[in-house]
């Protein structure tokens, strides 16, 4: 077997500052959207008043909250942090533009900072994570600071 099924995510010593890779994607859906929202309480009208959305930017589809969006980013993420990821510490957030209903996205991860902790095992790790929809068009950047277990 040449390439056997990974079990874990990625331990602090199999990155290196500049290491990139991109996740799955996902289309975001209403039910997504819904269920968010109601999990949330995140009731703005912006988000659940269809009549509202309507006299906003109609053309373009009911929008998703942005730190949705993010929930879903890490949510595509969990395979490379499965079992090796000990904390999230940190994050810049910003987002660059809309994401709507029916749009389809994906992560691209940059490893942009490196650095052993004090205590043996871990290090800690920085990523540019670059939320896209399938135009290839930046919705969110954030960059985490997580800590992650090293091999053995």
């Amino acid at each position: 077997m040449t390439n056997p099924i990974r079990t874990t995510g990625y331990h602090y010593d199999e990155l290196e500052i500049g290491m990139s890779f991109k996740t799955r994607a996902r289309t975001v859906t209403e039910p997504d959207l819904i269920g968010f929202c109601n999990l949330t309480w995140m009731t703005e009208s912006l988000f659940t008043d269809l009549s509202h959305a309507r006299e906003g930017a109609a053309t373009l589809g009911r929008v998703i909250p942005g730190v949705m969006v993010y929930a879903m980013a890490e949510g595509l993420l969990t395979y490379a942090m499965e079992g090796t990821g000990l904390a999230f510490l940190h994050a810049d957030f910003s987002v660059k533009g809309p994401t709507h209903v029916g749009d389809t996205i994906h992560v691209e991860v940059e490893v942009i900072e490196m650095r052993p902790t004090s205590k043996p095992g871990r290090g800690l790790v920085r990523s540019r994570n670059r939320v896209l929809n399938a135009d290839g068009v930046e919705c969110i950047v954030y960059e985490p600071l997580r800590m992650l277990r090293m091999r053995g």
